[in-house]
């Protein structure tokens, strides 16, 4: 199996399962082991390069297969940030497919230390204060290129002020391999 034959599955999967709701035409997909394996993904769906919804899951707990199609069916019509995808929409819409490797905490002595350890373009970073948690994929340093603004911006998606800090901030790192359709 290559990576390549994951991603156009992992696309497949997910734009079939909006696809159904709109009792639209499904893709074929191909049959491949990896499908079956716990995986954790986000589905990012964008018009004409702008957001349009983003839903995902930061651990693995499912079929692959089936992380993917929940994650596309809660990013078109569950992400609170935007109304429901309508079916004329569809069309132009793209999909985007992140799978995620597990996180891993990063340690730090505090935000200087936590701002240096950060790996811009790589990191996808989960931040946690309490019942308070935000997470960017690695493709927002794309936007928020220093890890000042990063952090600062992931605090604010957390409900938290931006120049807040305590001890009881944590840090975690993922990484994604992505897959966009063309």
């Amino acid at each position: 199996m290559t990576t390549d034959a994951l991603g156009r599955a992992l696309l497949s999967i997910a734009r079939n399962a909006i696809a159904r709701r709109f009792e639209r035409e499904v893709q074929p997909v191909d049959a491949l082991p990896e499908l079956g394996q716990p995986g954790a993904t986000f589905v990012t769906l964008t018009q004409a390069g702008q957001l349009r919804g983003c839903i995902g899951s930061l651990e693995a707990h499912r079929p692959l297969a089936t992380d993917v199609a929940e994650n596309a069916i809660a990013a078109a019509f569950k992400d609170p940030r935007f109304s429901p995808l309508g079916a004329e929409e569809f069309a132009r819409t793209d999909v985007e497919v992140s799978l995620l490797t597990p996180a891993e905490p990063i340690t730090f002595t505090d935000e200087a230390d936590a701002l240096a350890r950060l790996r811009p373009g790589i990191d996808g970073v989960i931040l946690t204060r309490g019942q308070r948690r935000s997470t960017f994929l690695p493709q927002v340093w794309e936007s928020l290129p220093k890890p000042k603004q990063f952090i600062a911006q992931l605090k604010l998606k957390a409900g938290l002020p931006a120049d807040y800090w305590d001890d009881r901030i944590t840090l975690a790192r993922y990484e994604v391999m992505k897959w966009k359709e063309n």
